[in-house]
């Protein structure tokens, strides 16, 4: 029987065109899928240069690929992810390696880790981003699992990722479930991104009645700035995109009740889980569950109508330059606290991630690309124990050049009363970091006033109690 490099579970759209970039740097791939026409459109969309199998045998399928066996499930996450397992293992043996290309919840890929390791198989967690053209044409990726099983991927991974200066977007990230990990984290950063440009479109459209041209050509020039990104850039496209049917710029169409599917709710239980704080995400996911509530927002804007702002001209070059810098310091904060919690996190589980690594292999293929990324890189260069990024000398400039900047737009907001919880929390993240002292030694007083929970002093050793009456 012909013998096959690499196999994939779940043929998809993610599926089928991650097994086609294989197929585009020559490997030989299989695919199974359970409906008979997802694994007949692997093999119809392949050309006559790729060598490709689809089946819809589970044992065909593990019978066709090389030993030991490497192959990828590309199922949604939860119970698919298990039932496809169990679909598996009659066939696997000692050895061979299972991937789960999914975003699953950590804790199970631990969970799969250890009871797969029982058995002899290796198991990784990967993150994979950039959605269906980075599958096809260059995803990053983020494995995590058994070091020495990773070389029999390896080869692959780094053929079909995403290159930034000749480098692939793929590196090992470290031990048990860091990839999943690192994913997750990705995507809550992704979260406050989005959030914090839609707020920044939000001001400037509903506080100041810039024109939707106006604001696809504002995202537009700042994706040539050190805003240049794959979010800002693609926001810059969805303004600019007209609905068929109605002749209507399509992004004024539609619902405001945004959807998600977990890993942000997940980043930030986390992140309180293990004290790391992460305020821009917390806000982004509060916000997403905010906008369902569409009804009583209907109704509290007629219920305090008298305090909404009627749009006002006025918005000029200086407002747009502020906006711009806001953003930028803001997404700053972003990264930081998340690779911050990265850090946290490795300790915690013992990962052993290098945030070198991690901030190289999102500059390309990922959703939260950015020309910012090769600062970030250079900061953990400098310092591989940096444990947040504001305190890199040069990261510290970017901010400090841009902080007067995030204030004048906080400011405005407030002003207009237009939400922009997460633009906020960045500053306010900001300026508690840098806060020599905070108020908390109040919150410790009244902690031990009412509860007796004790605090300790600056001026000698000890924990103390006090009688406050």
């Amino acid at each position: 029987m012909e013998q096959y490099d690499f196999g994939i579970v779940g043929l998809g759209v993610m599926g089928r065109n991650l097994l086609l970039n294989m197929a585009d740097h020559h490997f030989a791939v299989a695919g199974l899928d359970l409906d008979e026409q997802k694994a007949q459109a692997l093999e119809k969309e392949a050309d006559e240069t790729h060598k490709v199998k689809s089946t819809t045998s589970a044992e065909e399928f593990v019978g066709l690929i090389k030993k030991p066996r490497a192959i990828m499930l590309l199922v949604p996450a939860g119970k698919p992810v298990d039932s496809a397992i169990h679909s598996l293992l009659p066939f696997l043996e000692k050895g061979d390696i299972i991937i789960d290309g999914g975003n699953s919840y950590f804790p199970d890929t631990n969970r799969r880790i250890e009871e797969l390791d029982a058995q002899g198989i290796h198991f990784f967690g990967m993150g994979i981003s950039g959605g269906e053209k980075g599958a096809r044409f260059g995803p990053s990726m983020m494995p995590g699992g058994n070091k020495d099983a990773y070389e029999r991927l390896r080869p692959i991974f780094e053929a079909v990722a995403a290159k930034v200066n000749g480098e692939p977007c793929v590196e090992y990230l470290g031990s048990g479930s860091a990839g999943n990990y690192v994913k997750m984290v990705h995507n809550g950063i992704e979260y406050g991104i989005m959030q914090m440009i839609s707020e920044v479109y939000d001001l400037l459209k509903r506080g100041f009645g810039v024109s939707d041209e106006k604001l696809q050509q504002l995202f537009t020039e700042w994706n040539q700035s050190e805003l240049q990104s794959f979010l800002v850039e693609i926001t810059g496209i969805v303004l600019n995109k007209i609905d068929d049917e109605t002749g209507e710029r399509l992004v004024n169409l539609i619902s405001d009740q945004a959807k998600a599917k977990g890993t942000g709710k997940w980043t930030s239980q986390n992140a309180m889980d293990l004290q790391a704080p992460i305020p821009v995400i917390d806000a982004a996911v509060v916000m997403r569950d905010l906008s369902k509530y569409k009804e009583e927002r209907v109704e509290a804007s007629k219920h305090y109508a008298s305090l909404n702002t009627p749009s006002a001209s006025g918005a000029d070059d200086s407002l747009f330059e502020a906006a711009k810098h806001a953003l930028f310091f803001a997404m700053i904060a972003t990264y930081a606290q998340g690779l911050s919690q990265l850090t946290l996190a490795s300790k915690e589980y013992n990962y052993g991630l290098n945030l070198e690594q991690v901030a190289k292999i999102w500059r390309g293929g990922c959703i939260i690309r950015a020309a910012v990324l090769e600062d970030f890189r250079k900061a953990f260069e400098r310092n591989a124990e940096l444990p947040n990024l504001l305190l890199d000398e040069e990261i510290g400039k970017l901010m400090t050049d841009r902080v007067q900047s995030i204030r004048t737009f906080v400011k405005t907001a407030i002003d207009k009363g237009i939400p922009v919880p997460a633009i906020s929390a960045a500053l306010g993240y900001f300026d508690a970091y840098r806060s020599e002292r905070l108020p908390t030694n109040l919150v410790q007083s009244q902690r031990d006033y009412f509860g007796a929970h004790t605090y300790e002093r600056t001026d000698k050793q000890g924990t103390f109690h006090t009688n406050w009456d």
